[in-house]
């Protein structure tokens, strides 16, 4: 009884170790070189709930991970998004976009740019500001980092933190 059990012992080990197989992923490909990525911190979609009456600017921070430090500056872009939310905050009656002093960023459309010096690895914020819209009722929003394809790099999103949904209570 003894050997049967060290004999269906060693066997499961053995197939264990032989399930693990060994690969090689290739490091160094020209086609992962200039690719990197921009997600929200913590690395998940969740919701923040936001007071009308804050003062203090609404921060998101985003990390751009990054292994190398170029010779060109990797920008990573941002847009407000309302498509399928209700009822929907209104940019410059709801809240605005602003740079880290409350000065407000200027967007003919509603994308928005973080820049990364030399395409290293950094942390940056999107700043928020709430305008105390009295209106009755909750406003809601999104962020949402996007996809930037240049001849030079790609600044790519994880799935599962690209977008920062915002409601003001």
């Amino acid at each position: 009884m003894k050997y049967l059990k060290y004999s269906l012992f060693s066997s499961l080990l053995l197939l264990v170790l032989i399930a693990c197989e060994k690969r090689d992923y290739l490091r160094g490909k020209a086609e992962y070189e200039h690719h990197y990525y921009a997600v929200f911190v913590p690395n998940n979609n969740s919701a923040v709930t936001a007071t009308r009456s804050q003062t203090a600017l609404l921060k998101l921070p985003v990390q751009f991970y990054s292994a190398y430090t170029r010779n060109y500056d990797a920008v990573a872009k941002y847009a407000v998004s309302t498509s399928g939310v209700t009822p929907a905050a209104v940019r410059g009656v709801d809240f605005n976009v602003v740079d880290k002093n409350g000065n407000i960023i200027q967007s003919s459309d509603t994308t928005y740019t973080m820049v990364f010096p030399q395409a290293i690895q950094a942390t940056d914020t999107v700043y928020i500001k709430l305008l105390n819209n009295t209106a009755p009722g909750n406003r809601k929003f999104e962020i949402q980092i996007l996809d930037n394809i240049t001849d030079e790099y790609e600044v790519d999103i994880f799935s599962g933190a690209y977008r920062r949904p915002v409601t003001i209570n």
